[in-house]
């Protein structure tokens, strides 16, 4: 799990917020630099308007140089910028610092910029301007223009990049500090969380289902959340509650076919026994192996159920489904079991609502449900009871119901009557019935897509019902 899920979770939250603090302190650098730029750029143009009146002053003659050039020492250190005086020639006849910047004086510097300085725009720039600086110098340059005469020339502002970038650098310190501390406060939390909600709750799963996987099955998962988490461990724990279940019905199941199995071998092992030991009499011994064979016959049945219900659940019993005559199978069913019906005196009505009804099934496998429905009712019906047997149709659907005059069914028999080796009579001894005939019926019906259900009819009876497509005319 630690190698998994959790640190490609952890790697992935990660590199997101670090990419998503990255891009954001990004822009929000580039943003400031420029809203930074751009007010110096208006305390330059607010300076501009206080030297052009200077400048103009200077050029109609009303100003000597020397008070010229101390005005703009003094502009200079207000506005922190070497401020040059351009004539409309481009070269340079007036500048704050003589000392760095003596030999530009009378020295043309505007050239490519003079152009747009006479339509009157304002250029701004952030390099070595014209190879005139040594260093990178933020320009700012505003054109002379008054009473109408034009280009008179320009005032040049100069203000070195590193000098302006100082304080920018201890912001750009700032937001990226933050951004790195974010990133590491980020990844905490989410991996304390990421612990809390989803590695813990799973490592509890993983760990359940191990001790499950090792025979615990009444182990279940704690997790009380209302989250997807949560969900999955309420899944997990109905899955370990339907593994107990199945296990127990394997259980019982081993039980029963242990039992149903061991009963008619301890017959026929004690049968033959006597007659090998002498105990029984030679003049019964006859007697004594027909009861053999028939524990015999009650073992293969028991064993070709098991092999067909066994077949028909695993889906290894393809049916072949065909157009078939559900009636003509019910009167073959009938006559097949005159004997017995005759046996228990049986009264026995078969209702068509039509001579010939045809639907659509596995003849082989319909005729088994059939059968065993049948023998079911004749089974446990009473002495001269009554045995009903109809069809008929619904919908899209073939009814085909079986009544027979027994004993009710209590509610604890309905409710467990389609379990294997259910018998209603509690007997497990019992020689009449495997116990496997209805779970085969229905299991057979359920491959076909058909259903069957069983009800206490009126206040003597039971009564089966199925149903079965109606074949298309």
């Amino acid at each position: 799990m630690k190698k998994g899920l959790f640190s490609q979770m952890i790697a992935a939250y990660t590199i997101i917020i670090a990419i998503s603090f990255i891009i954001v302190s990004g822009l929000l650098s580039v943003w400031f630099e420029s809203y930074y730029f751009q007010q110096r750029e208006d305390e330059l143009y607010r300076a501009a308007t206080l030297i052009k009146p200077v400048a103009v002053n200077y050029m109609q003659g009303g100003m000597s140089y020397d008070f010229l050039n101390d005005t703009l020492e003094h502009l200079e250190q207000y506005f922190n910028a070497n401020i040059l005086l351009v004539n409309k020639y481009g070269y340079v006849y007036a500048l704050s610092d003589m000392k760095n910047n003596g030999k530009l004086l009378d020295k043309q510097i505007l050239n490519e910029d003079i152009e747009q300085l006479r339509k009157g725009n304002i250029i701004a720039r952030k390099d070595i301007y014209g190879g005139s600086f040594k260093t990178p110098v933020h320009t700012y340059i505003v054109p002379i223009i008054y009473n109408g005469s034009g280009f008179e020339g320009a005032i040049m502002m100069n203000t070195s990049l590193s000098e302006i970038k100082k304080p920018l650098i201890k912001v750009y310190y700032i937001i990226w500090a933050l951004a790195t501390f974010a990133i590491v406060i980020a990844c905490i939390v989410i991996y304390h969380l990421s612990q809390k909600i989803i590695v813990k709750p799973l490592e509890k799963i993983n760990y359940v289902a191990r001790k499950i996987a090792n025979g615990d099955i009444e182990k279940r998962v704690e997790i009380k959340s209302e989250d997807e988490i949560g969900e999955l461990a309420k899944s997990f724990n109905y899955m370990a509650d339907s593994i107990a279940k199945i296990e127990k019905n394997r259980r019982e199941f081993i039980s029963n076919v242990s039992h149903e199995i061991r009963s008619p071998i301890t017959s026929i092992k004690g049968f033959i026994g006597g007659i090998l030991d002498g105990v029984i009499p030679e003049k019964k011994e006859r007697y004594y192996l027909s009861l053999a064979y028939d524990e015999t016959q009650r073992l293969t049945r028991l064993v070709n159920d098991l092999l067909d219900l066994s077949a028909i659940e695993s889906g290894q019993l393809p049916l072949n489904i065909t157009k078939i005559n559900i009636n003509e199978i019910i009167r073959r069913t009938v006559i097949k079991f005159e004997t017995k019906i005759n046996e228990k005196k049986l009264k026995v009505d078969v209702c068509f609502n039509k001579d010939e009804l045809y639907g659509m099934g596995d003849i082989d496998r319909i005729m088994q449900v059939v059968t065993n429905l049948i023998d079911n009712a004749i089974k446990y019906a009473i002495n001269e009871g009554k045995v009903s047997i109809g069809t008929k149709i619904k919908g899209d659907k073939i009814l085909v119901s079986i009544y027979n005059e027994s004993k009710l069914l209590s509610e604890d028999d309905l409710k467990h009557i389609w379990d294997r080796f259910y018998k209603n009579d509690k007997s497990r001894t019992s020689k009449v019935s495997t116990g496997l005939g209805l779970p085969i019926v229905q299991s057979i019906l359920t491959q076909h897509g058909e259903d069957i259900w069983v009800k206490n009819s009126k206040d003597s009876g039971v009564e089966f019902t199925f149903t079965l497509k109606k074949a298309v005319d």
